[in-house]
């Protein structure tokens, strides 16, 4: 994983941003890091139906099971 001190990140922000990798890259400070860039993955985007037909719903998902009465 690339590591890069804060100040020259601060200096190529723009071209580190273009050139961030799937590991990410650790922002140092003093030799410590202090924090990690890491690319925004769109692959989330896939999971919107993707468990259609493999998960089964038992009962009524949208009670509490507790009867109630609203004049009570």
């Amino acid at each position: 994983m690339k590591s890069v001190p804060a100040a020259r990140f601060k200096e190529q922000c723009l071209a580190l941003l273009d050139r961030v990798g799937p590991d990410g890259i650790i922002i140092t400070k003093h030799g410590k890091p202090v924090a990690k860039l890491v690319p925004i993955h769109t692959d989330s985007v896939k999971l919107i139906g993707s468990f259609k037909g493999k998960i089964k719903i038992k009962g009524n998902i949208l009670s509490t099971g507790v009867k109630w009465d609203a004049e009570s």
